[in-house]
């Protein structure tokens, strides 16, 4: 058998160059628009649209797969995703890249939703796992090379936005001729998003919040890391050091997750994520102390979305997973899209301090969120767990005492009239003695039989009615 990464080559070479060009472009337009003295709320916005692209793009990328097949949705969307980059270096208007941020979110959510639906049909299920990991490893290596990138061009001209759009069109071509059969077109998933809150409601409220830690740091951390007086050689260091060290904490903190509970590990995470985000925010800026704060801020809040993930997967059924997978996916980019739009706000208001300041009042809500739902949890379960549901003719048995497990199984043998062990003989024993009962008395039945067999005239003072029917009633 082959390996994944060799099976899944193509696809795993298409990831990699449209991670890349993804990562890039968002740094690029963090560093311009710093550069050209925008207020913070524009650039919010501009990481906001394009998580606005991805909720969207989920429902017009499941009818565009339908209707024309993977490969086909794959390069129509490229095409469009590699000229809305390009028109950054056409148009200056804020508006009009708006928009354009808003077509690049659409058009990678139906790119994503082909790679990983590819992969999730066509992956073995001995080899699931690896399959999905080596995926997550290509796309944190693209982004890394992403923000490794802006550091070839510091002047930020139009040469970035070049190798973005070489990049977007070359992912094309190994998807294009791969060999792998087609996987079949998707079928949309029910979304029921309440339902699901009510089933995992400490795991989308940790990706609810956790994606708008997210969403700041990717949109607003390059803008924030320019007005700490950082050129972009080291803003791509900076970024690339919290990508990694979230990149390595991922398979650790996996394995600590199936030895402790993944909602106490959340709400450690938690409470650790919002320390250290506060100390970011009060201890001044150091180039040094910098990487490694941010490195220990990539460990903790690049782990809060797939723990989440195996948390709400863990509290649904087999059949629900697809449309949990939806949920999350609305609820990440939802949380994503409104996270930067509050912090940039705050931003402009109050300095750039409060970007982390923000990223630490999401942890504390966050912790404190968590620890009322699971007390609530806990004061629910407490209150219940005395009450045996049941039903149907057993409610009425004398067996459902012996089902109940607050009952002592031996004093209800005690007490039944024929206790279980021995209920079948001494039944047999009340027969028997009923039947030598019934020899030693007169048999009516029979003699008023025998009579009218032979058509003899019984006289009704020998054998009256009334004593046959009153020996019959007692009997």
């Amino acid at each position: 058998m082959d390996s994944p990464l060799r099976s899944f080559a193509s696809l795993y070479s298409t990831t990699f160059l449209m991670v890349l060009a993804a990562g890039l472009l968002t740094t690029y337009l963090g560093l311009s628009l710093t550069n050209m003295d925008v207020p913070q709320i524009w650039i919010g916005g501009m990481m906001s649209a394009y998580y606005i692209g991805l909720v969207c793009g989920s429902k017009v990328g499941h009818k565009l797969i339908a209707q024309v097949g993977h490969i086909r949705a794959f390069v129509a969307c490229a095409g469009i995703v590699t000229a809305s980059a390009l028109g950054h270096a056409l148009i200056d208007n804020l508006t009009i890249w708006l928009i354009l941020r808003l077509a690049v979110g659409m058009g990678m959510m139906c790119q994503y939703m082909v790679l990983e639906s590819w992969l999730n049909e066509q992956a073995e299920t001995n080899q699931r796992g690896t399959v999905f990991a080596s995926y997550m490893i290509v796309s944190y290596l693209g982004l890394m090379a992403g923000q490794g990138a802006i550091s070839l061009y510091p002047e930020l001209g139009i040469e970035p936005l070049l190798l973005i759009a070489i990049c977007f069109a070359l992912c094309i071509v190994p998807i294009s001729i791969t060999r792998r059969i087609h996987p079949e077109p998707l079928t949309p998933a029910p979304l029921k998003m309440g339902h699901f809150w009510q089933r995992a409601p400490q795991a989308l409220s940790t990706v609810a919040l956790g994606s708008m830690i997210v969403g700041c740091f990717y949109g607003l951390a390059p803008s924030y890391a320019t007005a700490k007086g950082i050129d972009p050689e080291h803003v791509a260091m900076y970024m690339s050091c919290t990508i990694f060290a979230g990149l390595l904490a991922q398979w650790p903190m996996g394995k600590l997750s199936d030895i402790i509970s993944r909602s106490l590990l959340i709400r450690i995470n938690c409470a650790l994520l919002g320390v250290l985000v506060l100390i970011i925010t009060i201890v001044p800026f150091h180039s040094v102390y910098s990487l490694i704060l941010t490195s220990l801020f990539g460990i903790l809040a690049f782990t809060l979305y797939p723990l989440a993930t195996a948390l709400a997967n863990s509290r649904v059924e087999q059949h629900e997973r697809v449309g949990l997978s939806a949920t999350i996916l609305v609820t990440f980019g939802i949380g994503a899209s409104i996270g930067p739009l509050i912090a940039s706000g705050l931003m402009q208001a109050m300095g750039d301090q409060m970007l982390y300041g923000f990223m630490a009042i999401c942890s504390f809500t966050l912790l404190g969120r968590l620890i009322w739902v699971n007390q609530r949890q806990k004061a629910e379960q407490f209150s219940t767990g005395d009450y045996v549901m049941a039903g149907g003719d057993l409610v009425s048995s004398p067996l459902a005492a012996s089902l109940d497990p607050r009952v002592n199984v031996e004093m209800v043998n005690e007490q039944m009239i024929y206790p279980a062990d021995d209920a079948f003989d001494r039944l047999d024993d009340n027969i028997d003695d009923e039947q030598d009962d019934a020899e030693d008395k007169p048999d009516y039945n029979s003699a008023y039989a025998n009579v009218m067999n032979d058509d003899e005239t019984i006289d009704k003072e020998d054998v009256d009615d009334e004593d046959v029917d009153n020996e019959m009633s007692r009997r």
